[in-house]
């Protein structure tokens, strides 16, 4: 099983999945080989796979903190508050259920680009940063609730919902930023990595997760 779809996750170069765990918080941490910590992440926990093209990925899709208890300045504070540990990382969120969609990118320790699009609400929770070339080419992340929707034409909504991301848009975002899981070959996931559990759960989805 790989990771990408109806999960979130964090793409970090240059630094090992200690490091990763660490700034992560994990605990009750356990030494897992790739698909075994995909499997288990995405019932519960987080999985910080070893270093491959030298990209160290963790992925969660429960206790991985993905924007939705907060959004806008919570999850800013949290990936900056990665950023000041790890220095450089970006972060993917997609779940084709509830038309939730996510990606933000921390350079140097700060936040410069973040956009998250939430179907169940309607609403985009989250712009921060300009669109990167790859979001202007793809036609997403440029909207958000504009004034003066409340006297939007169907035509105007129809526009808008056009501009909203889905999934195929959030992994070819993380293809052209650095690196895509869905595309690691099997045979470049040697070493075991780590599965842990945050120090508590601060994620309350706004959609009930799908079965």
């Amino acid at each position: 099983m790989g990771m990408g779809y109806k999960t979130s996750w964090l793409a970090v170069p240059g630094v090992d999945s200690g490091a990763v765990a660490d700034a992560l918080g994990l605990v009750g941490r356990v030494a897992m080989d790739w698909e075994a910590g995909t499997k288990a992440a995405y019932t519960r926990g987080v999985f910080v796979a070893s270093p491959v093209e030298g990209w160290t990925l963790a992925h969660g899709r429960i206790h991985l903190e993905n924007g939705r208890e907060g959004d806008g300045p919570a999850m800013l504070d949290w990936l900056g508050s990665l950023g000041r540990r790890l220095g450089e990382l970006q972060y993917f969120s997609t779940d084709r259920i509830g038309e939730y969609h996510a990606w933000a990118r921390v350079e140097a320790g700060r936040v410069v680009r973040a956009y998250c699009y939430d179907g169940c609400t309607g609403d985009v929770p989250m712009r921060y940063g300009e669109p990167t070339e790859i979001e202007r080419r793809l036609g997403v992340g440029q909207r958000g609730l504009e004034e003066g929707r409340e006297n939007w034409s169907e035509a105007e909504w129809d526009d808008w919902h056009a501009a909203m991301p889905d999934e195929q848009h959030v992994m070819a975002i993380a293809r052209n930023w650095g690196i895509l899981p869905l595309e690691i070959p099997d045979d470049a996931l040697v070493d075991d990595g780590i599965h842990g559990l945050p120090p508590r759960r601060r994620m309350t989805p706004t959609c009930p997760p799908a079965r």
